[in-house]
């Protein structure tokens, strides 16, 4: 079921009760119903979360990695997951039966994981089959829709993260010798580059046209695109890289792989969210960075590195807008209709796209 049908399924307008509460009677009775139901809950809560909610979580991490504790956490009846709706999904594929998981928020989508949705994947399987036969192994990243995440097990493939990437290309090509990367074109590409393979053997799938965009033989292709982005990562400029070295010319420049091969190619760095952190952890007191990445956590690692100069590659970046539909009050609410034995905000995946996109999870992480 994907974010629209979920939608469709009830109000999801959040009620004048929440609104008209103060920050102090939130935050009470968040820890109240936690203090209540105790092991029974489990708030997984991702980097990119605000601080107001990132407080309550019980464990911080990437979508892959919060799907995964949520999964080991036997004890949790009830999974809140503070993230956008594919975190919740793979969460809920995870996890067994008996373990419910909720969204805040269901308007809390992926502006990314929607570029590529099952019905324009099915076509553009069905053209580049017609052009390449069977010699197309199908990967997508973690960040996409449970759908996306089955067909890619059914067809052979798997998952990938921001930090296994280059691991899981090489395991394709040991498979086939082509992929199809869904969905974001920048970590696909990035990725590639960075095992040997050119920009002259990279092609992009445009899924509102149906078309390959590739200029030369196909026959070169070895790598298809998905044509979909992360509308943050894509939001820093090579503009902003020649900013902070005029700037601050001994500062150095860690971006994430989802922005464009130009930015990544002109930074100092470049790796996942876990890896910046680390990095960062890492780094000399007194030192220089400029960040690529989402506003709400660079603007933690701010308050937490108090020692080392620190800014937003863009310090016009706005926080990711979909991930910020859960706040404070939406946590409330879902924790309320919880200790009232409603099941608001439900995710629940079907079994058969499931048991797919399961095949496409396990895949990569039998390589990891």
């Amino acid at each position: 079921m994907n974010i629209f049908q979920t939608l469709e399924k009830g109000s999801n307008v959040l009620p004048d009760k929440y609104r008209n509460m103060s920050t102090e009677e939130l935050e009470n009775q968040v820890k109240s119903i936690k203090n209540k139901l105790g092991k029974k809950l489990f708030i997984p809560g991702h980097h990119y979360q605000k601080d107001e909610v990132i407080q309550f979580a019980d464990a911080t991490g990437d979508s892959l990695k919060l799907a995964q504790l949520s999964e080991d956490n036997k004890e949790a009846e009830h999974i809140v997951f503070c993230g956008v709706h594919f975190m919740a999904e793979t969460a809920d594929i995870l996890t067994t039966e008996s373990q419910k998981v909720y969204l805040p928020d269901m308007r809390a989508g992926c502006s990314m994981a929607d570029m590529a949705d099952i019905y324009q994947t099915e076509r553009a399987w069905e053209k580049l089959i017609e052009l390449f036969g069977e010699t197309i192994l199908p990967l997508t990243y973690v960040n996409s829709t449970a759908a996306i995440k089955s067909f890619v097990g059914e067809h052979g493939g798997a998952t990938v993260t921001s930090s296994n990437a280059e691991k899981m290309v090489q395991w394709a090509f040991e498979q086939k010798s082509r992929i199809l990367f869904l969905p974001d074109q920048h970590l696909g590409r990035n990725t590639a580059y960075n095992l040997g393979i050119s920009l002259e053997e990279m092609a992009v799938w445009n899924p509102i046209n149906d078309t390959l965009e590739y200029e030369g033989p196909i026959e070169n292709i070895k790598v298809i695109l998905w044509k979909g982005h992360c509308s943050v990562h894509e939001n820093f400029t090579v503009a902003n890289i020649e900013d902070a070295r005029r700037t601050y010319p001994d500062m150095k420049i860690i971006v994430h792989p989802e922005c464009t091969r130009e930015v990544v190619a002109l930074s100092d760095m470049a790796g996942s969210t876990n890896y910046i952190i680390d990095t960062i952890n890492k780094a000399e007191k007194g030192s220089s960075w400029a960040i690529g990445t989402e506003m709400n956590l660079v603007n933690r690692i701010i308050k937490q590195h108090p020692d080392k100069q620190i800014i937003s590659l863009n310090p016009h970046m706005c926080p990711c807008l979909t991930m910020n539909r859960i706040d404070l009050p939406h946590l409330v609410w879902c924790l309320e209709t919880i200790d009232q034995g409603e099941e608001h905000n439900l995710i629940k995946v079907d079994k058969a796209i499931a048991s797919n996109a399961k095949l496409a999870l396990d895949r990569m992480l039998i390589q990891s």
